[in-house]
């Protein structure tokens, strides 16, 4: 994430394939002791890591490891390892010189697993830093069904993603807000394990998936965190006992590292909000930011902005003031300025919208993440492979939430694309969406709030 000739911004213990990867290192011997289940030595997960990233381990090597791990699993022991042996294959970020007024800033930072319709980093980011709080928010780009925030802040135009170390450090500074791209020297193991697992078929594991994240959000040196673990037919997490496991790794991670974390797991079942996307999703946040928006997307911004305060040393302010009063759109506006984009320009509008009608009277009982982000994807708001464009237009939006009411005929969904030849196939993916019947008495009571994973300090 740095710039490696300036020497206040790196980390001095720079990662040095020659200092733990010694040249009579074995890769033979830790894939052989995980494929029996034993535990590997702090040696042996430093120096996979790290010859895997400086190419003296084999991408066949590594990927039978890998494939070890997701039958054996790791203990946290061996996690912790393989998380420390990412950050240090990289550059840390240093952010706790920050001042404002003769004031040390505090920061703090959010990190999401991902889901349909989430675009919580928009407002909450301007929101906590309308308290004094810095926020530096590393994000990325959407793969699949589940949206990028780089995408959705694209749209806004002008707004630039890729700032520099002194870019970061001075709008920090002088706004107290950024979203931006992390660069290839943060936890640069990472990015090369993930493109292995990605192809190998061990994604799915609860012990890689915690060490992916936290060596990211470690690295960016933040001095606290919070986890919004998404569970649900939009989540990679499916089930409430997995997505508790994998908050519970990733918080004592990062209370392991001095980084003062907590989580919340959020039901992604339905998508959240009333759209999936990217110009869509941003308007969705502006209308946060003025004081209203969906009550679900509210909830979660204001639930996770709660949890940042509290970690920064404000436990008893109400982030819904700043949402009333509008400095979080004033901190809102000054970061999109910040970062080139214009906040008062238009949002870009699709060339071609079609709408999905309800085929029965009754109330809206279902809508599922997962197909809602599939037709997103199809309509040109996601990628099937990084670096692909993306449509600022493309995307979902729904006109009624779970338990409303509907009648035969009434729109319940309108898709959005600049390219028509791509709403069959929205179509086809939405064909059993949604479901009309009778009214859920517990509809209007349901929290997007499952759990919490209260704070841990290292």
């Amino acid at each position: 994430m740095t710039d490696a000739d300036d020497p206040a911004q790196v980390d001095p213990q720079l990662f040095d394939p020659q200092l733990v990867d010694p040249p009579l290192f074995d890769p033979v011997a830790p894939i052989l002791a995980k494929k029996d289940g034993a535990e590997l030595t702090d040696d042996q997960i430093r120096g996979m890591v790290a010859g895997f990233t400086a190419g003296r381990v084999a991408p066949e090597q590594m990927s039978s490891l890998l494939m070890a791990i997701v039958l054996q699993g790791m203990t946290r022991r061996e996690i912790a390892t393989w998380t420390a042996a990412m950050i240090d294959s990289g550059v840390r970020m240093d952010f706790s010189g920050l001042t404002r007024g003769g004031r040390r800033l505090r920061t703090a930072d959010k990190h999401s697993t991902g889901g349909v319709g989430d675009k919580v980093t928009l407002p909450l980011t301007p929101l906590v830093a309308s308290f004094g709080v810095a926020v530096p928010q590393l994000s990325g780009r959407g793969l699949g069904h589940t949206g990028g925030t780089l995408d959705k802040l694209e749209s806004i135009l002008g707004w630039r993603a890729e700032l520099s170390v002194d870019q970061m450090q001075r709008q920090l500074t002088e706004v107290g807000a950024m979203v931006c791209a992390a660069t290839a020297d943060l936890a640069p193991a990472d990015r090369k394990l993930y493109a292995l697992r990605d192809v190998t078929g061990t994604v799915a594991s609860i012990p890689l998936i915690a060490s992916s994240i936290m060596s990211k959000k470690i690295a960016e040196g933040t001095q606290s965190l919070v986890l919004d673990v998404k569970v649900g037919s939009g989540a990679f997490m499916k089930t409430l006992d997995g997505a508790r496991e994998l908050a519970e790794t990733m918080v004592a991670l990062g209370a392991e590292a001095g980084v003062v974390t907590s989580a919340l797991l959020t039901d992604m079942s339905t998508p959240l909000g009333r759209s999936a996307g990217n110009a869509v999703e941003v308007a969705e946040s502006l209308e946060v930011l003025s004081g209203g928006g969906p009550a679900d997307v509210v909830e979660l911004t204001l639930a996770l902005a709660r949890e940042m305060l509290e970690a920064s040393g404000l436990p008893d302010v109400d982030p819904a003031d700043h949402l009333r009063n509008g400095r979080a759109m004033d901190a809102w506006r000054a970061m999109i300025a910040a970062q080139g984009g214009d906040p008062d320009a238009p949002l870009p509008v699709p060339r071609h919208t079609h709408e999905v009608t309800a085929r029965d009277d009754g109330h809206l009982t279902s809508l599922d993440a997962l197909a809602v982000g599939q037709a997103a994807w199809l309509l040109g708001a996601g990628r099937t492979k990084p670096g692909e464009a993306v449509s600022a237009t493309a995307g979902v939006t729904w006109h009624v939430g779970i338990g409303d009411s509907v009648r035969r005929g009434q729109p319940l969904l309108t898709l959005h694309t600049d390219d028509e030849t791509r709403i069959p196939a929205a179509l086809e993916a939405l064909r059993d969406a949604t479901g009309v019947g009778e009214a859920d008495a517990r509809s209007d009571l349901r929290s997007r709030v499952l759990e919490r994973v209260p704070f841990r300090r290292g």
